[in-house]
């Protein structure tokens, strides 16, 4: 079950980069593309001027660093999906209230859906109705429920 993550300041859906997206650096190059420019390098180097041992050992460790970057954003991409999931789901039964325009809704936490990966909670209200998809950011305060 996939979700995407809730902004806690603008209570936006932060999207998620795709799972194959890649790192770019000043230049907008991806790992890949830096990796064929050394392979060039070396393939076209004159052989009488070859490449310093020091300048490409310190541009295989550029790469390298790109790419730990890259695992780490996508760990932490999972983790706070996975944290916005856990939070959404602890608001069951619980009593919220919503800010809508000068009113405020009260209601306890009867559901919560995850449309196209972003939380989104249904309350029940004192009077019985029923509100659906309510973004998770625009809870104002949450209370335990009766």
């Amino acid at each position: 079950m996939d979700a995407t993550p809730i902004d806690s300041i603008t209570g936006n859906a932060v999207t998620p980069s795709s799972q194959n997206s890649e790192a770019t650096d000043a230049f907008g190059l991806g790992f890949e593309s830096l990796l064929r420019i050394v392979l060039t390098q070396l393939t076209y180097q004159d052989p009488l001027k070859p490449m310093e041992n020091f300048e490409f050992v310190s541009q295989l460790a550029q790469f390298s660093q790109i790419q730990q970057t890259q695992e780490m954003a996508r760990s932490l991409e999972t983790l706070v999906s996975a944290q916005a999931t856990a939070q959404a789901a602890s608001l069951l039964g619980k009593e919220v209230d919503i800010p809508a325009g000068s009113l405020t809704l009260s209601g306890r936490v009867t559901a919560v859906s995850f449309s196209n990966g972003a939380p989104a909670i249904t309350i029940e209200t004192a009077e019985g109705q029923t509100i659906s998809n309510i973004n998770l950011g625009s809870v104002s305060q949450i209370r335990e429920g009766n």
